[in-house]
Parts: C-alpha cells; sequence; structure tokens
C-alpha cells in the first residue's frame, strides 16, 4: 500500500465508496443524497491542508484521508482529518496506515495536537483505532448523531497531543 497526496484522476476512485458511507449514514455528518460536486468541495482541500489517497499496487483507491487546521486564527494549532476507507477493503489496515499519515503530517506541520470533533460512539472500529493510535475521549455529545438504525446516539470529541 502507497500514501500518497491526491492527484484528480483519483477522484473517480474515492467518489464511489465517499458516495455509499454517505448513503448507509452512519458514520459522518455529511449529508446522504451529497452530490459529487459537494463531496469534491469537502473532500479535495487547498494546501495548506492536505488530501491523500491510499493505493494499492495497481492504483486502485483503497481510502482516502484529509488533513487541516481544526479551527482558524488562534486555535490553528490543533490538527484534524478525516478518513474514508473503501468498505470493501475494511479490516485491510488502510484507516490505520491513513491515520498514522496524519499524525506524520500534522506533527511535520508544527500542529501541537489533533483533534477529531464528531467520532461517532457506535462506529467502534474507528474509536478502537484512534484509542489504539494514542487519542483519548473528552467528551461525547449526547445524542448528537441520528444512527438511520440505532437512533440517536453520541458524538466524541478525540484529541491526543503530538
Amino acid at each position: 500500500m502507497l500514501i500518497r497526496d491526491v492527484v484528480p484522476g483519483d477522484w473517480p476512485g474515492i467518489w464511489p465508496f465517499l458516495r455509499r458511507i454517505c448513503a448507509e449514514g452512519e458514520t459522518f455528518g455529511y449529508p446522504t443524497d451529497i452530490t459529487e460536486s459537494q463531496a469534491r468541495g469537502i473532500w479535495l482541500l487547498a494546501p495548506p491542508a492536505r488530501t491523500v489517497v491510499a493505493v494499492d499496487d495497481t492504483g486502485a483507491v483503497l481510502g482516502s484521508a484529509k488533513m487541516n487546521p481544526n479551527q482558524m486564527g488562534n486555535a490553528a494549532h490543533i490538527a484534524s482529518a478525516s478518513f474514508m476507507v473503501d468498505p470493501d477493503r475494511a479490516g485491510q489496515g488502510v484507516g490505520r496506515a491513513l491515520c498514522e499519515e496524519a499524525l506524520r503530517w500534522a506533527r511535520a506541520e508544527g500542529f501541537r495536537a489533533m483533534q477529531f470533533n464528531a467520532v461517532v460512539e457506535s462506529n467502534t472500529r474507528a474509536v478502537s483505532l484512534y484509542r489504539a493510535l494514542g487519542f483519548h475521549i473528552l467528551g461525547t455529545v449526547p445524542d448528537g448523531f441520528r444512527h438511520p438504525r440505532l437512533g440517536y446516539v453520541g458524538l466524541h470529541i478525540m484529541h491526543r497531543p503530538l
């Protein structure tokens, strides 16, 4: 697996699984009927932020991550990131590799910490991964996410120093 900066030709490999994940409505607060134009604008970030893809040896996109300051101005020293892995590639270490790359990037860019603002508590694979990588739950917004099967569930705010 190779993780590299996204190029315009990667979008056709990202869009199908991004659309599927959004449509399922279980892990992201994006619209379930997100349009391709909306998704592209949300996911493909311009520098100094960064969007990457994880690809296999054939060049197929396995997953993607976007990395950016969590806030602006005097709060811009805390990074954030979002990750999407093709559900057909789950369990192959793609999410871990993308998160480790985001942490490397944030350290190299001089961020002091990384914070995730909205980790759906029922997304136990993500919560477990982030904890394994040193993140802690700072708090949980009760009923912050309307899960399509489980009803209202909490949204964790997760943080780790760099």
